[in-house]
Formats: structure tokens, sequence, C-alpha cells
């Protein structure tokens, strides 16, 4: 066999690895099978909003729920608004709340951020907020994820679902 023949038989059959693996990747999504890479995060969030703080340039809160539907653990590990100079995460329990450098989200989990719970602390209003408002708060994720989501400022006494 010459030598330009070994090569042109190799690619081939590289080619038609390559297709057929790529036939059978389609063949599972089109079956609706979702491809999910073992050990990665799929986050989504949904229900953000922020109670109108107490006081016009004081302190207020956020609350959201993060989905992490994917293999893999993910920490949720900053948020930011143009809104605020400082937003931070926190965790409450029955006797105390505490500022946390991550939030962790395990692998096929929700973890809601609610009143008495985790929860975000946003300080440093560009703005003071009124009801009605849109603010943009912008989550990083440990695994490299960004997802950006507009929180409506509701009334103080508003709780989802009633």
């Amino acid at each position: 066999m010459s030598r330009g023949f070994r090569r042109s038989a190799l690619i081939g059959s590289g080619l038609a690895t390559v297709l057929v693996a790529g036939t059978v990747l389609v063949s599972c999504a089109r079956n609706g099978t979702s491809i999910d890479v073992v050990g990665t995060s799929r986050i989504t969030v949904t229900g953000a909003y922020v109670p109108l703080p107490a006081t016009p340039d004081g302190m207020g809160a956020g609350y959201l729920t993060v989905h992490n539907d994917g293999s893999g653990d993910d920490q949720l590990v900053k948020v930011t608004s143009p809104a605020a100079k400082s937003i931070t995460i926190h965790r409450s329990t029955d006797t105390t709340m505490q500022e946390v450098d991550a939030l962790p989200l395990p692998a096929h989990s929700t973890t809601p951020l609610e009143r008495g719970g985790n929860h975000l602390m946003i300080m440093g209003w560009t703005k003071a907020p009124a009801v009605g408002d849109v603010l943009e708060l912008d989550l990083t994720f440990a695994r490299g994820t960004s997802i950006t989501v507009q929180a409506p400022v509701e009334p103080l006494t508003y709780r989802p679902g009633s």
C-alpha cells in the first residue's frame, strides 16, 4: 500500500467515526434526552424581587430562587448591580444573620433566597428605589457562569403567592 492511500484511509475512518457519533447525539436529542456533560451545573433564576426598604437610603434585601438542574455542584459567589454600591450574600438562622463568601448550589437542587433564610443585602443605593422600579442583579457563579436578572421593587409587605 502506498503512503498516500494509508493516510487517506485513516482520514476517512476518522471522519466516519465523527459522523456516526454526531448522528447518535442528534438522535438522542431528537428523542427528548438532554445531553449533560458529567459534572456541569445548569443554573436558572426565578422569582427575583426587592422589597422597598423601610427608609429611603436604608439597606434593602433581595430575594430569588436559584435552580441548579445540572449534574455538578456550583456556588453563588458574587452579586452586583448598577443600582447599588454593594450587595452581599447572607445566611440567617433563628438567632443570627451572617455574611457568607459563597452560597452552595448542589447538583439537582433548588435554593431559595427568602425572608428568614438566605438572602441578599443591598447597600449604597445610587438612587432611592421606588415601588415599580426594576433592579438589575448580576449574579456570578463559581464555575464561571453569570446571569443577569431583573428584580422588581415591591411594597415592603409583599409576599410572593399571597
